[in-house]
């Protein structure tokens, strides 16, 4: 009775498991391909503010706001710290 029960139920957990793994492998595989930066506001003279948000450098076909989808374009800084970088909006 017990080896007929254990024949019965191993292979649901080897398909259940089988299923989570699946997931697992492919949220972690989105998660590393997105890499979130800080984009600033530009000032009047055109560097960057303490106004931030948090944004993509993967293009997608959103550019990255301030305050939403309606507030001014965040620029990411580049290495000399000016910011010219385009960055787009988290997905």
């Amino acid at each position: 009775m017990k080896t007929q029960f254990l024949k019965n139920v191993i292979p649901f957990g080897v398909i259940a498991l089988g299923l989570s793994g699946a997931f697992v492998t492919t949220s972690m595989q989105k998660a590393s391909a997105a890499s979130l930066q800080i984009g600033y506001q530009l000032d009047a003279f055109g560097e960057c503010s303490n106004n931030t948000a948090n944004c993509e450098t993967e293009e997608n076909q959103f550019v990255c706001r301030i305050n939403g989808t309606t507030g001014a374009q965040a620029w990411g800084k580049d290495n000399n710290g000016d910011c010219v970088v385009k960055l787009y909006r988290p997905e």
